[in-house]
């Protein structure tokens, strides 16, 4: 007896230690062995065989979800870092603080993530893969459409859901019954030999592709949309004639996209006549805003006619492919200046900024030109103000409320030379007290007072005059103007319908074989085999087989065995007393595709029946629940 070497020890057929039992197995043995191959021949793969193979990979659903991911993981530093296209300010600021870091951001191209080549190149690819997906799907759904619902398998007692009766109609009037209700209920549905053939849910693939779709839809509107984008703020001052025009000059800060031109810009202008706030006067929620609203004048193009509207938050005023929004808002008191003379050198709404919920604001009043002090020298005026729209003694440094209920304007005035005529550009918030001096009062104290409206503050030995004359509202617009909006909209829109009938529309084939039995009886077989997860073919099934056994009823049968009348061979389909359930160990196409029965191309008659029996059993062997 020959004895081999057990499976668990190594086997080397070259060694010379060999066991006999390796002898005598000789060549079979050696091939046998588990030692590594000294040299493997693989077919090599070539060029075309790698470029199938990455293809393959690319255009695979975890290859596709991996690159979303990406993409939704390069949108985080997006969001959380400063980007130079929107605020160079900030990123210059990050830097400036913190240099190493913004150093490896810079090279790693964070403050630039949507324009930057790793972004870009998942972009590309997600393009790519989801193409690459959608197009042979879709080319397969077409050739299912143009084709027809296969034929019934062999044994149709192997499907998930099943059942029969006997019938005295003739076969082909069972089948043109079954060919008319399924049909009448919406299924695709033919004759194939001795049996009907029908399928149904075919928007389950529809809403799949759609889908797919609509994920590139919104990929390229996403793409378009930054590209060309453009977005810019203006604050505009209530009764200013000259308003806001939609020109790159006018807006006070603006950002666009790489390949915005100002040739996009959409042509119109608009004014401010009144804007409208109200707040909550009482309760625990007193100075919340309750009304913010712009009452403008606006016209489209050069030569368009004038009409009035209301700008409203998250209700902007649409003009073409610009959206205009009401963003924000404040107080503009109306200042005038007056030299030793009494000569008017400045009259204005002077802007300011809110600080606080209660309009607190702060602003700066610059007289650049025409001001001469009490000897004739030519100087410039430099004022900073505070105001108070609600001034409440005790609360001398802040507002108690955001209405103009007792408005005070706070200025400190400064002399001298501004810096504006250094070329470097300032703030029109901010003062630059490096080359002025303050005023003295009486005291020899810095120069500082409260004024109400229509009050004058005189400045020091004849130097002139300041006046508050009243306040107005300003109102900060917000125009957007980014294509390809509403493509994103309608792309998101499908994309959760598509989603939706993906999930919830179950693909369901039906069969009804009709062949005459050795007795000369009809016998009629119905099945049903889901798709997709559907664990209502079952309930669907024995509403078709009931309907249909009203039109076909069974046929009588006389027990062999005695005289006595005939009994049923089992209960009506349909009447709640068949069982129309699962056979024991079925799967669905879905699940075992390979072992599918429905992918038998030619179905052959079967003359078997059942055994009469009171109930219809769904297939022989079948578990019943």
């Amino acid at each position: 007896m020959s004895k081999t070497t057990p499976a668990t020890e190594p086997v080397t057929p070259h060694a010379p230690e060999a066991s006999a039992g390796d002898q005598d197995l000789g060549a079979a043995g050696a091939q046998l062995s588990t030692a590594p191959a000294e040299s493997l021949n693989m077919p090599a793969l070539g060029v075309v065989g790698w470029a199938r193979w990455f293809w393959r990979q690319l255009t695979s659903m975890r290859v596709a979800l991996l690159l979303l991911l990406l993409v939704a993981l390069g949108s985080i530093p997006g969001s959380l870092i400063p980007q130079s296209g929107t605020d160079a300010t900030k990123v210059a600021d990050f830097v400036k603080n913190n240099p190493t870091l913004g150093d490896v951001y810079e090279k790693l191209g964070l403050f630039h993530v949507y324009s930057s080549v790793w972004f870009s190149a998942v972009y590309i690819l997600l393009f790519v893969s989801l193409i690459g997906c959608i197009i042979p799907r879709t080319w397969q759904f077409v050739g299912q459409l143009r084709g027809r619902p296969p034929g019934a398998p062999k044994r149709l007692t192997r499907l998930p859901a099943y059942t029969t009766w006997r019938t005295e109609a003739e076969p082909e009037q069972v089948r043109e019954a079954a060919l008319a209700l399924l049909r009448k209920k919406r299924f695709r549905a033919h004759l194939a030999g001795d049996n009907v053939a029908a399928e149904k849910g075919y928007l389950r693939e529809v809403g799949n592709l759609a889908f797919h779709i609509a994920l590139i839809v919104m990929l390229t509107a996403f793409a378009w949309g930054q590209l060309f984008k453009s977005e810019g703020n203006k604050l505009v001052v209530e009764g200013d004639g000259d308003g806001f025009s939609n020109t790159l000059t006018q807006y006070d800060d603006f950002k666009s996209g790489n390949l915005f031109d100002t040739g996009d810009l959409v042509p119109f202008s608009f004014r401010l006549d009144k804007f409208t706030g109200t707040y909550e006067t009482s309760g625990p929620t007193k100075g919340t805003p309750r009304l913010f609203q712009a009452a403008v004048t606006y016209s489209e193009g050069a030569y368009g006619k004038d009409r009035n509207t209301l700008v409203k938050v998250n209700e902007p005023l649409e003009i073409g492919d610009a959206k205009v929004y009401l963003t924000a808002h404040g107080y503009a008191p109306v200042v005038t200046v007056r030299d030793g003379k009494g000569s008017v050198v400045y009259r204005d709404a002077v802007p300011m900024l809110p600080l606080d919920s209660n309009v607190t604001s702060t602003g700066v009043v610059k007289v650049l030109d025409g001001y001469k002090n009490a000897k004739g020298v030519s100087e410039q005026l430099g004022i900073s103000a505070f105001f108070l729209p609600t001034y409440t003694k005790g609360s001398e440094t802040a507002s108690t409320f955001p209405a103009l209920n007792n408005p005070v304007l706070n200025l400190t005035p400064y002399h001298g030379d501004l810096g504006v005529d250094s070329g470097i550009p300032q703030s029109v918030y901010q003062l630059d007290k490096s080359h002025m001096k303050d005023f003295k009062d009486a005291k020899g104290q810095e120069l500082r007072e409260n004024l109400k409206p229509g009050q004058t503050m005189q400045l020091p030995n004849g130097a002139g005059s300041v006046t508050y004359d009243g306040t107005k509202q300003w109102a900060n617009f917000q125009v957007v103007q980014q294509p390809a909006s509403g493509w994103a909209l309608a792309g998101a829109l499908t994309a959760i319908f598509g989603l939706a009938a993906s999930l919830f529309i179950q693909r369901r084939r039906v069969w009804v074989r009709a062949v005459r039995g050795d007795d000369g009886v009809t016998v009629v077989e119905m099945a049903g085999l889901g798709r997709s997860e559907s664990a209502k073919l079952p309930e669907e099934l024995g509403e078709l087989a009931g309907v249909l056994f009203d039109q076909t009823p069974g046929a009588p049968d006389r027990d062999a065995a005695s005289d006595e009348p005939p009994a049923p061979i089992g209960s009506a389909p349909g009447t709640g007393k068949e069982r129309t359930e699962p056979a024991a160990g079925a799967a669905t196409d879905a699940q075992h595709p390979a072992k599918s029965p429905v992918a038998d191309p030619a179905p052959e008659p079967s003359t078997e029946h059942p055994t009469p029996d009171p109930q219809v059993t769904p297939s022989e062997g079948a578990e019943t629940k």
